[in-house]
């Protein structure tokens, strides 16, 4: 399986690149296709016969179906249960993180936790956590390996405290959080396909592991956190900051689903 982000495929440097509509967003459609495409293309040659591609970006209908990789199948559209990670319950013996970006409240291209600039840091059991290391845990609740992390340099160093034994491929080395140093699609794409094929040496699923969790999110507002605090045990810990508890990362995951979904909702025009 691949959860496929868009902020960190080759050459995102910046907003007009990934929102749906715009012509940067047109341009890096076909970039987003091949980073996944060469993925895929490692995937096959290290033994994979099927690979379940989600997307995972804001409207979730960024790819290019046409240009797939015939050896995958695309996973489109919103409203997943398990968003980002749709899919990983299915049986699936590894996924890959591909063009995933470091947390909020930290540096890196396009840096966030799945809303773009409300949230400021979300911590799982008291660690700062970015998508990868929410999906990581998911993925582990049900025995599957992260096998592959790419983005720019700062995920990959993130990806090295969650998944220690993934291939990891940077595209882009980060000067701020709207420019990158960036390499050309056929060097990022040689690299991808080289660490695809070889993260399928760890294909497999294991024993899958559930417990508790604590999640707790900080927003840069106070309405914010008080519109989330509405949900059903969500926790207000003060003014910008809210927590809950969980008796699995599956439930962890659906619930911080909805914690977002919320605040989203509460935020209005440019005073956020």
């Amino acid at each position: 399986m691949i959860s496929a982000d868009m902020e960190g495929v080759t050459g995102v440097t910046w907003t007009g690149d990934v929102v749906p509509g715009t012509d940067g967003w047109q341009r890096f459609r076909r970039l987003f296709t091949a980073d996944v495409n060469a993925c895929v293309e490692g995937l096959a040659a290290g033994g994979a016969t099927d690979v379940l591609v989600n997307e995972a970006h804001s409207s979730q209908r960024n790819l290019l179906l046409e240009d797939l990789h015939d050896t995958a199948r695309l996973l489109t559209g919103r409203h997943k249960p398990l968003s980002m990670m749709q899919g990983v319950d299915t049986g699936v013996d590894g996924v890959v993180f591909l063009g995933y970006h470091a947390a909020a409240g930290e540096t890196g291209v396009l840096a966030h936790t799945y809303l773009e600039n409300s949230i400021t840091g979300v911590w799982l059991d008291g660690v700062l956590a970015s998508e990868g290391l929410l999906n990581a845990a998911l993925a582990a609740e049900y025995g599957v390996p992260v096998l592959m992390v790419t983005g720019d340099d700062r995920t990959c160093a993130d990806a090295r405290a969650y998944a220690p034994h993934a291939q990891l491929v940077a595209v882009k080395e980060c000067v701020s959080r709207y420019a990158a140093v960036c390499l050309p699609p056929a060097v990022s794409a040689a690299r991808i396909t080289q660490a695809a094929t070889a993260a399928m040496t760890r294909a497999g699923r294991g024993e899958g592991v559930v417990a508790a969790h604590r999640v707790e999110v900080e927003f840069d507002a106070s309405h914010l956190a008080d519109a989330a605090a509405v949900v059903p045990t969500v926790q207000q810990l003060g003014v910008r900051r809210v927590g809950f508890d969980a008796a699995s990362m599956t439930e962890a995951m659906k619930a911080f689903k909805i914690v977002t979904h919320v605040a989203a909702g509460a935020v209005e025009g440019i005073y956020g």
